[in-house]
């Protein structure tokens, strides 16, 4: 079994990306199976062609993408991606879509294909917080989960794939208002280490209650 582990590079006027900072944390091997790890561009467009790179070299058997969510107290176990770019700030090289597909012609949306309510449940039995997300967003995060997931659906058939979201490192927010919600980066991989443990145990996800009231 190989696990891809990827995390942006940092954006935004930030100095680092927990995301990558966090992959980088993660032991190369986790449940029994090669954690194969990469740093990817914070770029719409590019950030899926060079994942796609990754994914014809390693052949992995399950793809976790993750992200940086500033504003998020928890890890958040993403569910859906939409097909739609759309950039409050511009990403590393200046672009700043609006209202546009990620894939033309593509579908609306695409579902994680990972154990989502599983690794809820097992980051939380170790501890750390997480939950469900219903929203990738529309900047690049949300761009490389559909991204991600259209390429399962068109070329890579038995792989399975998803996003995380994780918070602030807690270095980030020092000069953040107070309040800022921040996680630790040992934290987020301990998180993503249990990611990958459900991931690879749960190949169909669990029952049990989850969605939004609003």
């Amino acid at each position: 079994m190989k696990v891809l582990l990827t995390g942006f590079d940092p954006f935004g006027g930030d100095k680092i990306n927990p995301a990558y900072e966090a992959v980088k944390l993660v032991p190369d091997t986790v449940a029994g199976a090669e954690v194969i790890k990469a740093e990817i561009p914070t770029v719409f467009g590019k950030c899926g062609e060079v994942l796609d790179k990754i994914i014809e070299e390693y052949n992995p058997d399950i793809v976790i993408s993750v992200g940086q969510a500033g504003g998020r107290s928890v890890m958040s176990i993403e569910k859906v991606a939409v097909n739609l770019a759309e950039a409050r700030i511009p990403d590393n090289e200046k672009n700043q879509p609006s209202d546009e597909p990620i894939v033309k012609d593509g579908p609306p949306a695409y579902f994680s294909s990972l154990p989502v309510k599983a690794i809820v449940k097992v980051t939380r039995d170790k501890g750390i917080p997480s939950s469900i997300s219903y929203t990738a967003g529309t900047f690049v995060c949300n761009d490389i989960m559909y991204r991600l997931l259209h390429l399962i659906a068109t070329k890579y058939p038995k792989v399975r794939g998803g996003f995380i979201h994780v918070p602030f490192a807690t270095e980030q927010v020092v000069d953040r208002p107070d309040g800022t919600p921040a996680m630790s980066v040992e934290t987020i991989a301990k998180g993503l280490e249990c990611a990958i443990e459900a991931s690879c145990k749960y190949e169909n996800d669990i029952t049990g209650l989850a969605g939004e009231t609003h």
